[in-house]
C-alpha cells in the first residue's frame, strides 16, 4: 500500500504551518499511525542536533517529538542559516556545505532537489504518513523557478497540498483566493483544500467567508481553527516568536535581561525561563538600557558572533553589561554569547565573513578562534557545583584561556571533556551548552543562585501536555478524515 503524504503550505510566513503540522503529528500518532515530519527547505538559526549527528530546524524537531520519533537529518534536508541580510550558511542533510548570497542560492537549488527527494523517499520507507511543511508563501511566484520548498517540491514528489491562511493578520479571504489566481494552474491543481487558522470570536460569523473561499478557489474547506492559547508554551522556530516572549513581561522576583541581536540563534534556550512565573524575562535591543534591577544578563547564541558583537557595541548596551559585571552582577554567555565574553575572537579563515580579529567584552580571560568545523553533539554530565546537566553543542570554533581552568561543566557523554569557563569571582560564566534551562535540575540551580526558588515546573512534561492539547484542539476543529483521504 502506498505511503500517504500531505504537504501544508501557507499564504505567507508565520501563518501557523509548523504548529499545525506538530499538532497533526501528535493527533495521528495517538490514532496509532507512524508519522514522520519533513520540510524540504527551511531558513532558521534555531536548530536541533539529530540522532544521526547533524542538524535540522527546530520546528521539525518539535514535530518529530510530537510524533514520538528520533530526529533525523532527512526531516529537513536543506537548512539555511542566515549570516547577513543577504547571505546564509547552507546545511545539506545535516552538514554544512558552504555559504551563499541569496541571488547565488537561487542557482544552486537545482543541484539540491535530488538530495531533497532522496531524503523524502528515505522517510517514506519508514512510516505510514509523511507530513510535509512548506516554507514562506506559496504565492511567491517570483521564486517559483527552481523552487524546492513549496510547489516545486509538491510537483516533483507528487504530494497533495493543503493551503493555510491566517485570519488573525487580516485579509485571509484575499490571501487564499489571491493565491489561487497568481500561481500556475498546474500548481493550483496540487492544492486540494484549505484551512483558516487563528480565528477569534464566534465561528458562525465566518461561515459565509469559508463558503466564499471554497467557491472562488474550488478547494475543499477543511476547517476553521480557533486561536490556540497555549501555543506560546511550545518552542518557537522563527525569531518572530521572540515577540511572544517580549509580550509576556510580568513583575517577577527575578529579572533576567537578554540582549536580542540581529543573528540570535537557538533562542528556544529562553523558553523554559519564560515559563517560570518567578522570572521576568526582559528582551533588550542593543540601544536600550540595562535595568539596574537586573539579576542576570544572559547573552544567547549567535550565527554571526563578530557581527552581533559589533551591533551590541554600536547600540551601547555593552557598556551596561560590563558595568553590571564589575558591580558583581551575574552574567551568562551561551555559545556565541560565551565567545563574546572573552578577550578576543579570531576568524582567520573568514568563517563568518572577512578574516580578522576583534576584541570581546573582556569579562572572561579566554580567547576564541573560529573554524570551519562544526561541533554537533548531545551531551550530559555535571556542572561545577555538582548538579546534573544535559544539553547539546552546536558551534564552530575553539575557546581557551586561564578561566577555562574554572570550567563550567564536566561532560561524560559522548566522551569525557570539560566545557566552559568562569571568572575568578564566579559571577561571569560561559558555556557552549544549549538546552541548559530545559533541564529542570539545572534551571533550579540557577534560579536559587539568583535568589529565587527551585522550579516547580517539569518543562519537558509541560511541552508534551501542550502537544496533547493541540492534538485535541485540531481533532475538534479540522476534518482530519478528509485530510487522510486527500493524503491517500
Amino acid at each position: 500500500m502506498p505511503v500517504k503524504s500531505l504537504m501544508f503550505q501557507g499564504t505567507g510566513s508565520d501563518v501557523g504551518k509548523s504548529l499545525l503540522v506538530a499538532g497533526l503529528a501528535r493527533a495521528l500518532t495517538l490514532r496509532g499511525m507512524r508519522v514522520l515530519p519533513f520540510k524540504p527547505q527551511n531558513m532558521s538559526n534555531n536548530a536541533a542536533v539529530t540522532a544521526d549527528g547533524g542538524e535540522i530546524g527546530r520546528a521539525q524537531a518539535l514535530q518529530a517529538r510530537a510524533a514520538g520519533v528520533p530526529l533525523s537529518v532527512h526531516m529537513n534536508p536543506v537548512l539555511l542559516k542566515p549570516q547577513s541580510q543577504t547571505g546564509a550558511q547552507i546545511v545539506v542533510q545535516g552538514k554544512v556545505e558552504g555559504s551563499a548570497k541569496a541571488a547565488d542560492y537561487q542557482k544552486i537549488k537545482t543541484q539540491l532537489m535530488p538530495r531533497v527527494l532522496e531524503s523524502f523517499e528515505i522517510l517514506r520507507q519508514q512510516c505510514d504518513i509523511v507530513l510535509v511543511e512548506g516554507a514562506g508563501s506559496a504565492s511567491e511566484v517570483n521564486l517559483r523557478v527552481n523552487d524546492i520548498a513549496n510547489m516545486g517540491f509538491a510537483r516533483a514528489a507528487d504530494v497533495p497540498v493543503i493551503l493555510i491562511g491566517d485570519i488573525d493578520r487580516g485579509g485571509v479571504i484575499a490571501s487564499l483566493v489571491g493565491t489561487r489566481h497568481v500561481v500556475d494552474p498546474a500548481d493550483a491543481a496540487m492544492i486540494k483544500g484549505f484551512i483558516v487558522n487563528r480565528f477569534r470570536g464566534d465561528p458562525s460569523l465566518f461561515e459565509s467567508g469559508m463558503s466564499m473561499i471554497a467557491h472562488e478557489t474550488g478547494w475543499r474547506s477543511l476547517g476553521l481553527v480557533p486561536h490556540f492559547a497555549d501555543a506560546h508554551r511550545l518552542p518557537a522556530e522563527d525569531a518572530l516568536g521572540l515577540r511572544t516572549l517580549a509580550g509576556q513581561r510580568r513583575a517577577g522576583r527575578l529579572n533576567i535581561a537578554v540582549p536580542i541581536l540581529p543573528h540570535v540563534s537557538n533562542f528556544d534556550d529562553l523558553d523554559p525561563l519564560a515559563a517560570e512565573p518567578q522570572v521576568n524575562l526582559l528582551l533588550l535591543h542593543p540601544h536600550e538600557t540595562l535595568p539596574i534591577s537586573t539579576d542576570l544578563v544572559l547573552l544567547p547564541g549567535s550565527k554571526s558572533t563578530i557581527g552581533d558583537l559589533a551591533a551590541l557595541r554600536a547600540g551601547g548596551l555593552h557598556y551596561d553589561i560590563i558595568s553590571h559585571a564589575r558591580r558583581g552582577g551575574e552574567v551568562l554567555g551561551l555559545c556565541g554569547g560565551y565567545q563574546m565574553l572573552g578577550r578576543t575572537i579570531s576568524d582567520p579563515g573568514g568563517v563568518e565573513g572577512a578574516a580578522g580579529m576583534t576584541d570581546g567584552l573582556g569579562l572572561l580571560e579566554v580567547d576564541t578562534v573560529l573554524s570551519g568545523e562544526k561541533r554537533l553533539v548531545s551531551v550530559s554530565g555535571k556542572s561545577f557545583d555538582g548538579g546534573s546537566i544535559c544539553g547539546y553543542e552546536m558551534h564552530m570554533g575553539h575557546t581557551s584561556g586561564p578561566d577555562c581552568a574554572r570550567h563550567f561543566a564536566q561532560l561524560n557523554h559522548p566522551y569525557a571533556h570539560r566545557d566552559g569557563a568562569r571568572s575568578p569571582n564566579g559571577r561571569v560564566t560561559g558555556t557552549y551548552l544549549h538546552g541548559l534551562f530545559s533541564d529542570d535540575a539545572q534551571r533550579s540551580i540557577w534560579l536559587t543562585r539568583l535568589g529565587g526558588e527551585a522550579t516547580r515546573l517539569n518543562y519537558e512534561e509541560g511541552v508534551d501536555a501542550v502537544l496533547d492539547g493541540l492534538a485535541g484542539h485540531l481533532e475538534k476543529h479540522l476534518n482530519i478524515e478528509a485530510m487522510l483521504e486527500i493524503a491517500g
